[in-house]
């Protein structure tokens, strides 16, 4: 386990933006993670996933402690459900579609979204209908002043709209070594009427789709719309989809009445941001090398040597943009550092 100086951050965030850490250490195991703990406790720390839900704006004057946690297995199962424990450092589609192979479902809608497993209850992913609060157990994360481990169920993790504790009271106090899914072993619960799942399947002439199906469909849908960080820097979906009252959304709706929606509840209503930023006029817009994406307005891209600052201000004008053409503010999904 060795800690480097002035380490470059490049390959370990999905934008591919340069910047620097002033140190920078990769753990692999739980003795590792405490012992870097224990021996840092009085310097500055930034905790590091997959790097796929993060805008570097700047070099980070911190211990950047990289967690690299490998491992998944079947804690128990019985005629209907199996339990599954993740290490945070593995790959979460790779382990979505391990969960697949096993005939385990629950989480094939959210096939191929960016990032590992630890970082998944933070923002209570979710795609296509599904949220990770749907099979969520549980998580174990390290107290980073004690060293001490807490189990979170999931009543404690507080999940909301991409928010949980992990974003709240518990920030910056706790990281997550493991994550436990309840998933069915039979009786699948099939869900295709969120976005283009159906249209998919139908197009592949699958009329009864199995969870390897769905996968499949949700699969080719973001490869369709969605680049590939290794082959142009972004973060998936870069802001939330706004939810506002439904009072707010019937004056929208008066003066753009072709504007797509989901029904939240009687009193609140969402709205697609990528609907917003593409009739906004932005998708495909460019600015040096910042981008929104030409297939998905969701989704702002770094060209090649776009600065976290230049991916920061295209963020700010497409929010602006947004708000003066609708009068709906759309807050970023993805953490700006």
């Amino acid at each position: 386990m060795q800690i480097h100086q002035n380490f470059s951050l490049k390959n370990y965030n999905t934008f591919g933006i340069e910047a620097k850490a002033k140190q920078f250490v990769a753990v692999h195991t739980l003795d590792q993670l405490k012992s870097v703990l224990e021996h840092h406790k009085n310097d500055k720390k930034f905790i590091l996933g997959g790097g796929s839900n993060m805008l570097l704006t700047q070099d980070i004057d911190a211990l950047v402690i990289h967690v690299d946690l490998k491992g998944k297995k079947v804690l128990k199962e019985d005629e209907n459900f199996v339990w599954v424990e993740s290490n945070a450092g593995e790959n979460w589609h790779e382990f979505v579609l391990w969960t697949i192979e096993q005939d385990f479902g629950g989480l094939e809608n959210m096939s191929l979204i960016p990032g590992n497993v630890g970082t998944t209850p933070v923002q209570n992913i979710g795609a296509y209908g599904a949220e990770i609060k749907d099979t969520f157990v549980s998580c174990d994360a390290m107290n980073i002043e004690t060293q001490e481990m807490k189990k979170f169920t999931k009543s404690e993790c507080n999940f909301g709209y991409r928010e949980s504790i992990f974003k709240h009271e518990a920030k910056d106090k706790f990281i997550i070594t493991s994550v436990v899914f309840k998933l069915t072993k039979c009786n699948h619960k099939i869900s295709v009427e969120y976005g283009d799942i159906k249209a998919e399947l139908a197009k592949n002439n699958i009329k009864n789709p199995t969870i390897k199906d769905v996968s499949n469909a949700v699969i080719a849908i973001r490869q369709s719309k969605l680049p590939n960080p290794k082959e142009l820097g972004n973060s998936g979906s870069f802001f939330k989809n706004p939810v506002i009252s439904r009072e707010e959304f019937l004056k929208v709706k008066e003066k753009f009445p072709d504007v797509k929606y989901f029904e939240i509840s009687e009193t609140e209503v969402k709205v697609p941001a990528g609907w917003l930023i593409e009739h906004a006029g932005l998708k495909g817009y460019r600015n040096g090398d910042a981008g929104v994406h030409k297939n998905q307005a969701l989704v702002l891209v770094n060209y090649g040597n776009a600065t976290g600052q230049d991916i920061l201000n295209l963020s700010k004008y497409v929010q602006k943009t947004v708000f003066d053409k609708y009068g709906i503010a759309i807050e970023a999904e993805v953490n700006v550092i």
